[in-house]
Formats: structure tokens, sequence, C-alpha cells
């Protein structure tokens, strides 16, 4: 087998079936685009499931590619295996509807086994199969030439992701030797089985069944091939080493950590597992922040701030104590550069972002300590156990790991309550899951779309009025030869001044008929083979196949989203000159009444920020800046400057809209003419979406003037209502008003201070001495729950050893305070006092052994509480 690095053999592999016929896919970006289902790019396949489904067509029947790609539901086994990734490569080849099991099978054979490619030797590869597969088997026994003991049937070999495509799969294991085998008697020691000799390396899905919704498998109308190959692992076999951190894709870095810590990777076993967890989180790390996902606290961005956090949390096993991980950024992108240059590109902007999350870590660290610190002093008064949703806030507000929680738990001989922690995480889980479309991986193949061919143009750039021809209809799923009035249809027009709903901006509406029938058309989407398909209910007449038509789009509003998109580019580039070049589009929506752009970004835009992306966006505007818009070559295309929308796939020949010297980008969309016609430009909200995702909505041209016509009615009411004449006095005098209600709050806080006083006479006469104890339990008038505190220092200062709680009556709810002097705690706590005298009231409350608060909603049961908290006292 040649000795080959881990780039040689991704380019290998493309190569060879470049040779045979494939296309090149390029590596689609790690954070999903427009694929709800998934939080992350899993696999090879995922990226091309419209192909699979039938939704769309591709170019070539023949893929191949090297697909980056990240699955963490196992993370927390990183480090501790040979061979658990959370970020890996997928090598890949796919037929769609082409060829079938002999072709990808011997594919597979020679592109192992020749001597011009992985030069592997035949004798040490094994093969599993489904036992009902008798076609693979046939192929693997009699043309290949495997004999039948190489060949085991694994009734688990059926690819199945519930709805949609399915079928049989066949595995191919190398056999690294005997050495790799028997140190562990639970090893299943045979191909397929769970063991050291014998890897997996490559992994043919047959996938020729419908998963159908009522789980019955039906033959697909068009068969596919989707296989897989782990880079990491093949390399792991090239290269000869012992698992895949020994390879070239990681070594690097575990050299570099081993500079860092001064500690010597495969030294101390129980160092290996540290190296290892860095070196795989911050391959991962690298590549999403790339790809436009940020730390923060939920989605995709939770994840990696969970793996960072791991990875500096095992790097205090190796003696490092500061940010460190940020310094590792250039060691990746210089490994993955061959296949992968915008780590390299956006390296700086890599370790911004790390760099402050690990700062941002270790000052969690120790608030997170100081925070534990006092539950393990609860814990040690009370139950001897840090409870689990305790645990979880920790985990979950601070990023505090449980891992850690429970370590220093055990040291000081304490126990978690992992069963709460387990179901607070559940529940996180889930809530995450219903964020998401609840949707499968793929659909079901639709044959009847697939096979129109007929020839559909768009002219719509050019024109919104065309008299065209209908020359397909579909009616319940069918193609038919005509429809009656009141029936909601699909159909294809020869031209179609109709934009189809894509890049965010929303299809056109409008009419489609002729003297004898209309059809009002409401939506407007691609079908597999590109032509737009329209669907829209038959308003009078029969509508038949062939008839010539009038297809008329609602200009009015097509004009209003021209606007819209165009607005779009030029805040694009608005937002990067003003936050930076890290901003990029995670998505839009382009209406007639408005537009809404989605970026990643680190956090909350300040207001400063928002009003200089208004006023770049709109002296634009009135810079009359003429859009040009001309197809070109994506090569020639950079050349100018275009920008491309980050992950998405631009074909040979790409359309520019050209708004120099501002914005180039490239768009399928519609434009106006001059950026003049926009007219005027307003952000009305700026939020987040999600995690390291900004949302602005904005409105243009006649919405814009709405809005702010509103804003200024809102304006006048409140000139109105503070008594000036001119808008100039207008903050002046809500300032004065700010001032005087400060003023007026603390007189009336200093009366009803006065009043409680005078009400409650001389205090010191109400102490009680209770089981040894001075104690003043009373009830006391105070206007909120503000206030009680308020009384409560001022008794403190007068009773400095007195166990003091009050309780009082504010707007039908109970609010209760208790305090203890420090030198009593040790026979009294104000929490134990509020914890067992807030149910009395029929609430709740606790807090430090020296204060406490609580509250409650049964102010009759106020006199009662207090006669129980005595005798509380008294049985001590």
């Amino acid at each position: 087998m040649k000795n080959l690095k881990a780039s040689e053999i991704r380019q290998s592999f493309i190569d060879y079936f470049v040779e045979k016929g494939h296309m090149v896919e390029p590596s689609a970006p790690l954070v999903p685009i427009d694929d709800d289902s998934l939080l992350w790019i899993n696999s090879g396949v995922a990226t091309l499931k419209k192909y699979f489904d039938g939704r769309e067509t591709p170019k070539k029947p023949r893929i191949v590619n090297s697909q980056k790609a990240i699955r963490t539901n196992d993370i927390e086994n990183v480090g501790f295996t040979a061979r658990h990734h959370t970020f890996f490569e997928m090598l890949g080849n796919f037929s769609i509807g082409d060829y079938f099991k002999r072709e990808a099978i011997t594919f597979a054979w020679e592109f192992l086994t020749s001597d011009k490619w992985m030069a592997m030797e035949p004798e040490k590869l094994y093969v599993t199969i489904h036992p009902e597969d008798t076609e693979a088997y046939e192929i693997w026994n009699e043309e290949i030439g495997l004999e039948e003991s190489r060949i085991i049937r694994i009734e688990g070999n059926f690819w199945d992701i519930g709805e949609g495509p399915s079928g049989p799969n066949t595995e191919i294991f190398y056999d690294r030797g005997e050495q790799f085998g028997a140190n562990d008697p639970a090893e299943e020691m045979y191909p397929g089985g769970e063991n050291e000799r014998y890897l997996e390396v490559w992994n043919l899905v047959f996938s020729e069944f419908n998963h159908n919704k009522d789980h019955s498998y039906t033959p697909l109308p068009n068969k596919n091939i989707d296989t897989g190959m782990g880079l990491e692992r093949m390399a792991s076999i090239a290269q000869n080493v012992r698992t895949n951190y020994e390879t070239d894709l990681f070594m690097p870095i575990i050299n570099e950590v081993e500079q860092i810590s001064g500690k010597k990777y495969l030294e101390v076993e129980a160092n290996d597992v540290a190296f290892k967890v860095i070196a795989d989180h911050i391959r991962t790390i690298a590549f999403a922040i790339a790809d436009g996902a940020l730390p923060a606290n939920e989605g995709r961005g939770y994840v990696l701030r969970r793996l960072l956090r791991r990875a500096v949390r095992f790097s205090q096993t190796l003696d490092i104590n500061e940010p460190f991980m940020y310094r590792l950024v250039d060691i990746v992108a210089e490994i993955m550069e061959p296949y992968y240059p915008n780590v390299l590109e956006k390296a700086d902007f890599i370790k911004r972002v790390i760099k402050s999350e690990e700062e941002r870590f270790h000052e969690t660290l120790e608030e997170g300590l100081a925070i534990l610190n006092n539950l393990v002093a609860n814990a040690k008064e009370g139950n001897h156990q840090i409870s689990g949703k305790d645990a979880f806030k920790l985990y979950d507000t601070y990023g505090f790991p449980i891992e850690l929680t429970e370590e220093i738990a055990l040291q000081e001989q304490l126990s978690v309550d992992m069963e709460t922690f387990d179901a607070e995480m559940q529940q996180q889980r889930d809530r995450a899951r219903q964020a998401r479309q609840n949707t499968q991986s793929m659909q079901v193949q639709s044959e009847v779309l697939k096979n129109i061919t007929t020839q559909s143009n768009f002219v719509g750039y050019d024109v919104m009025e065309q008299a065209t021809t209908i020359t397909d209809i579909l009616f319940d799923g069918a193609l038919v030869e005509s429809v009656e009035a009141g029936q909601s249809i699909h159909f294809i027009l020869e031209e179609t001044p109709f934009y189809a709903v894509s890049g965010g901006q929303v299809a056109d509406k409008g009419t489609v008929g002729n003297e004898h029938f209309e059809i009002a058309v409401n939506e407007v989407t691609k079908t597999p083979n590109g032509q737009n398909l329209h669907k829209g209910e038959v308003q009078f007449g029969q509508v038949t196949k062939g008839s010539p038509v009038e297809a008329k789009v609602n200009q009015k509003a097509r004009l209003a989203i021209e606007k819209n998109h165009s607005a779009t580019h030029l805040l694009h580039a608005a937002l990067k000159e003003v936050l930076g070049d890290h901003v990029n589009q995670a998505g839009s929506l382009v209406e007639s009444d408005r537009l809404r752009f989605d970026f990643s970004h680190f956090g909350p835009m300040n207001d400063n920020e928002i009003a200089e992306v208004e006023r770049r966006v709109n002296e634009e505007i009135w810079n009359s800046i003429n859009v040009n818009i001309k197809e070109m070559s994506i090569s020639d295309a950079k050349a100018m400057g275009a920008m491309a929308l980050f992950g998405e796939k631009y074909g040979d020949v790409v359309r520019v809209v050209d708004m120099s010297p501002y914005s180039i980008e490239l768009c399928g969309g519609t434009h106006v003419n001059n950026t003049s016609e926009i007219g005027l430009f307003k952000i009305v909200s700026e939020s987040g979406t999600g995690a390291g995702v900004r949302r602005i909505e904005a409105l243009t041209g006649k919405g814009a003037f709405q809005y702010l016509e509103a804003v200024q009615e809102k304006f006048n009411a409140v000139k109105d209502l503070v008594k000036v004449k001119s808008d100039d006095q207008v903050v002046d005098k809500v300032q004065q008003m700010q001032v005087d209600e400060k003023e007026l709050t603390k007189q009336l806080e200093q009366r009803n201070k006065e009043i409680t006083s005078l009400k409650m006479g001389d205090i010191t006469d109400q102490v009680e001495e209770i089981n040894g104890l001075k104690v003043l339990a009373t009830e006391v008038e105070v206007a909120n729950a503000k206030a009680i505190r308020e009384t409560m220092d001022d008794f403190k200062s007068k009773l400095q050893d007195t166990v003091i709680i009050l309780i009082s009556n504010v707007d039908g709810k109970v609010s209760l305070i208790a305090t203890v002097p420090k030198e009593l705690t040790g026979k009294i706590k104000a929490g134990d006092i509020i914890k067992n005298m807030a149910p009395q009231v029929g609430g709740k409350g606790g807090g430090r052994p020296d204060m406490a608060q609580g509250g409650g909603t049964e102010p009759e049961n106020i006199t009662e509480s207090l006669r129980f908290i005595k005798n509380y006292i008294k049985s001590l």
C-alpha cells in the first residue's frame, strides 16, 4: 500500500472519479443553506439531498466530492477513542439515476487496489453486505473474485433515515494485522464487528427504495448511488499509524500543543486524551467560524462554545492556564489549505473570535467556582447533594462544565443530583429539536415533475407582460389536458415573466389567461429541471393545455420588490463597511412591503452602528448609482470584485448586479435601474435570531416614508402632552420631568419611612426573647417590595443583635424578609426561617444564612405565619 499524505489521498480520490466522468461538487459550508432539518452539514450526501429526492436535476448525473462535516452527537467520546471526531472529511462518489451496484463496486475496488491509486493489498480487503442483497454478493464473488469467506452478511447493512430514499449497503474493510487484535476479550474479531484489527474504509449505499409515509417500501423511479470514505481513517491506514491522531492531519497541531504545554504526547497516557481533544476541537471550531458560525448560548453557537470550553478544560491537565487555542489556528489553516483556503483567508478573524471566547471562559471558570463554592457550603449544611437544577444552571448559564462540578463535589464528599441534571438537559435538547423544522432529511422522489422536459424561458428581467402558451398542466399531482373553474392547478408557460421564489426574493403574483379563462397566480417555484412552475386558482372558464395566454405580473408589487432587493445589496455592503469583513449574509427575505436581512456578527449592533449603516445606504441611494446587470464567466466576475453570497453555488456563467463602486454582487433577482428609485431606506429593527446571527428589518420608498410619518405623529403627540411649542424643547422638558420625578420619589420614600416609623412606634418594645434569642417578627406597611428591604436596613441599624423577620401585604401579594446577625448564624439561619415561613402564605423563598427573602400569594395567613415562625424558633 502507498504511503500518502492526507491531501494526496483526497486529490487522488477526486482525480480517479473525474477520470470516470464525474463532476466535482465543491465542499459546501458547514452551516446548512436552506435546510432547517440539520444543525450542521453532517455527511457527504447532506448537501446533495435535492438531487437524491428529485427536487433538482444535476448538470451531470455522476458527482464526486470531498465534503467537510461536523457530527456532535457523541462529543464525550472524542479523545477517548482512536477514531471519534467532531470534524471530519467524507470522500464520496454519487450517481443520480445513472450507474448502480456493478459500477459502484468496480470503481471502489479499482481505486483501492490499483497500483496507480491506493495500491492496497487485495488479500487484506473484506466486505459486508445485506443478507438479502444477492446482486451485491454475485458482483463481489463472481466479478471481483472475492471468496465467500471474505463476504460477511450483516442484517444492519441497510441505510434508512425515515421517509425518502433508502436501500442496502456494502462496506469495505481493511485487515491491519494480528498485532491490532485480541487484546480485549470483548472485541468481535471479524469485519463488521467492534475491533481494532478490521477497519471499515468505505461504505457504498445502493439507494433503490422509497421509504413511504406508511412505512412501506416501493422501488425508486431513479436508483442512486451514495458512497462515503472517511479521509482521516484512510490516512491512518496509508500512513500505517495507530490512530487517526498520528496522521499528518493532526500531528502538526499536537506538536504545537507540546511546545505550548511542555508536555509530550504518548509519554503520559492520561495526557493523551487532552492532546486528542484539543487537536480535534480546534479543527471543528476553526472551520465552523470560517463558515459563518459564532460561539453563543444556543444552537450551533452553543456547540462551538461547548467544544472550546471542553478543550480548555482538558488543557488544564497539561498545565495550560491561559488562552492558547487561538495560537493553533494557523497550523489548522496550513494543513488544510490545499483544498480549503478559506480558513487561511479568515485566520485573523477566527483567532480574534477564539481568543475572546477563551478569555471569557477563563473569567467564567472563576465566576463559576465562586457560585459552586456557595452551593457546596449549602449542600454540606443540607442533604450533602448539589441539586440538579443548580448544576444545570451553572452549566447552561455560566458555561461551567458538569464534569468539573462533579469532580469538585467528589473532593468535598458530596454528590450531584445527575438525574435532575439529565432531565433538564433533555428538556433543552427537546427545545432545540423543536426549534428546527421537524422535517426528514429527504423527500420522496416525484417522477412526474422530473419527467417534464418542456422548454420554458424566464423573460421577466425585461418585461412584466408576455404573450405565451400553457405547455403543461398538473392537477392532483398528475399531468392533465384541461381543468375546470374553481380548482387549484400547477402549470408551465413557454415563456414567463413571473419570477420564481429564489435567493430570498418572493415570487411574483398576477394573472394568466385569455378571453375564455383566467388563472390568479399566487406562487411560482422551480421544477427539478429548472422550469418555472406556476400555481394558481382558476377564476373562470376551462384551462386547456396548449392555449395561447397573456401572462401579467402585478407591476406595483414587482417594482416595490425590486426597490427592497437592491436595498439589500447596499445594506450588505454597508454592514461590511461599518462592522467588518466578517459579516456574511445568512439569509434574506425580499417582499413588496419590507426587506429582512440576516447576517453573521458577534452581538447586537449599537445605536451608532445602526445609524451609520442607515446613513451609508441612503447616501448611495442619493448618489443615483446606475445598476448595471450583465452575465459573464465566474472567473471574470471574481476578477471585477463581485461578491458571491456565502454558501451559494454558482454555474460557469453568472449574473452580476453592479452598483459600482459601492456594491458588486452575484445575484439572480430583479432590481431597480438606478439606486435613486429606492427613494428612502429606514431600518426599523435589529435583533438576534440565533447563535451569532443578527437580523435587520427595513423599509424602502413609500413604506419608509409612512413609517417616519407615523413616528412624527407620535412625536407631535408627546410635544402636546409635555406642553411645549418648539420641537427643540421636547427633550429638555422630558429630561426635566425625569429629574423632578426622581426627586419626588425620594421625598415620597422618606415620608413613607417616617410614616412606618410612627406607626411602629419604638420597635425595641416589640422585641421578644424566644429560645435565648432576641427576635422581632412583625408585619409592616410598605409601598412596594423594594421598600421592605429599606425598612429592614433601618431596623437592622437600630437592632444589631436581633433576629428580624418582616412581612407585608403589597397589593394582595406577600413579601417576606429575614436577617440574622452573623454571630448567630450558627444557631439559626435566615434562609431556614424563610423556607419554613413562606409556605404558610402560599409561597417560597430562601437565601444566605444572614439574609433571605421570599414571597407568597395568601395575605390572609400573615398573622398565622408570624405565630408559626415564633413557634419554629422556640422548637430549635
